[in-house]
């Protein structure tokens, strides 16, 4: 502000001399002046204006006087050298592939809930459980059934082997003659009903423990259980709540919680028809999460799902990561970098970079112009490696400043106005 205010002074200052002076030129008839007297007013007019336009060059060799140049402007950014090898983009979220609602199969109070959101829970392992006293007492039942059964197959054992006695012996003394027809019948009959009561006494037994087993999966159905290795994402009910496989009943739940296997973690985007033949299945790609904008996840596709959205006119395509993370968590929205060649050592870290159109050469020296109001200063920077249109840079200037773009002759503090896109 100081520089614009002297410049506008000294112009103003010009030009009131210049019109003096040339005022002072005019020849006044009435007044006789002596020659010398002449040329001493003139050389000290002279002189002055000789220092004013002196004073009007160096400004305007400095830029104070040049009119503003018309230039565009460009920004210093973060870049990544994936960028310079992506074939393709594309947007999406990150989904669980493999992902439950645990709910119980019979319909119960829920009376203990064991974990909590964020809980990690493994396959087999009891997540609730749900009020069973009726189920234990029909556990209970059936017990006391098959010991019946036992106990009657014991008996009607007993019973058999007796019958068994009985019919050898009578059968031997027939032989002999020593007892009659009717009691070696008799014996025959007895041993056959106890093979026969023996037989109803196994099947008893075999019923009482089908029954019994029943009533033990009915009772374990009061244990929720996880059905794998997993996450618990949300829980939907809570301690006092009504369990209902169906969750049609007022107040009741369907779900008791909902888990994920982060494992299975997958990004899908939805990619344009049109673009199909750019990728295929196991090709590279880097991921990047809005949540976790800093951070370049390695990926590759997994699977091109064989169907199309006609509303979209795209396909979906599901991209695993590599390299598994806590911090990514299902629902999170993604880009996906479609990679033409997969991401070497020291290319998966951000580098500063600027268009190579921004950079001037003075002497030997790489110097940007970086922006400052409507002036601009000269940035000596060391420079480093090309990425496409893009060249690193080093040191001398940070990201995030504006700068020249196609400088030419531009000179160190000229006046610049930003041209209109």
């Amino acid at each position: 502000m100081k520089i614009g205010l002297a410049v506008k002074i000294i112009r103003k200052s010009f030009l009131s001399m210049a019109d003096e002076d040339i005022s002072k030129l005019k020849i006044d008839r009435s007044v006789k002046v002596r020659p010398r007297m002449r040329r001493r007013k003139w050389l000290y007019g002279g002189g002055g204006a000789v220092l004013f336009v002196a004073a009007g060059i160096a400004l305007y060799a400095q830029g104070f006087l040049q009119p503003a140049q018309s230039v565009q402007a460009t920004t210093i950014s973060r870049i990544y050298p994936s960028q310079t090898f992506t074939l393709l983009n594309a947007s999406g979220y990150v989904v669980a592939q493999r992902k439950a609602a645990v709910a119980s199969k019979i319909t119960g109070r829920l009376v203990a809930l064991m974990v909590e959101e964020g809980s990690r829970v493994k396959k087999g392992q009891i997540i609730a459980h749900l009020e069973n006293d009726d189920t234990v007492a029909a556990r209970d039942q059936a017990l006391a059934q098959r010991r019946v059964a036992e106990a009657n197959l014991d008996e009607v054992g007993a019973e058999l082997n007796l019958a068994a006695l009985t019919y050898e012996r009578n059968k031997r003394l027939l032989e002999r003659g020593i007892v009659s027809r009717a009691e070696y019948d008799n014996a025959d009959a007895r041993y056959k009903r106890a093979q026969a009561a023996v037989a109803a006494a196994e099947a008893a037994v075999r019923a009482a423990e089908a029954v019994l087993r029943g009533a033990t999966v009915a009772l374990d159905y009061a244990m929720i259980r996880a059905p794998f290795d997993a996450v618990v994402l949300t829980k939907s009910a809570d301690i006092g709540d009504i369990v209902t496989p169906l969750g049609a009943a007022t107040n009741a739940k369907a779900a008791v919680v909902t888990i994920a296997d982060m494992g299975s973690l997958q990004v899908e985007a939805d990619v344009s028809e049109s673009n199909l033949n750019l990728i295929k299945t196991g090709q590279p790609c880097e991921i990047q999460l809005d949540a976790l904008p800093d951070s370049r996840f390695p990926g590759a596709i997994h699977m091109i799902v064989p169907t199309a959205d006609r509303s979209k006119a795209s396909v979906m395509v599901k991209v695993r990561f590599l390299e598994p993370d806590p911090r990514i968590l299902p629902e999170m929205s993604a880009k996906v970098a479609f990679l033409s060649r997969p991401v070497m050592a020291g290319e998966d870290q951000a580098r500063t970079a600027v268009h190579r159109l921004a950079l001037a050469e003075r002497g030997k020296q790489q110097v940007l112009f970086l922006i400052q109001g409507d002036r601009v200063r000269e940035a000596p920077v060391r420079t480093g490696a090309s990425f496409d249109e893009m060249v690193e840079i080093l040191g001398g200037a940070e990201a995030g400043q504006k700068v020249v773009l196609k400088p030419n002759r531009l000179r160190d503090g000229a006046k610049i106005k930003i041209a209109e896109k």
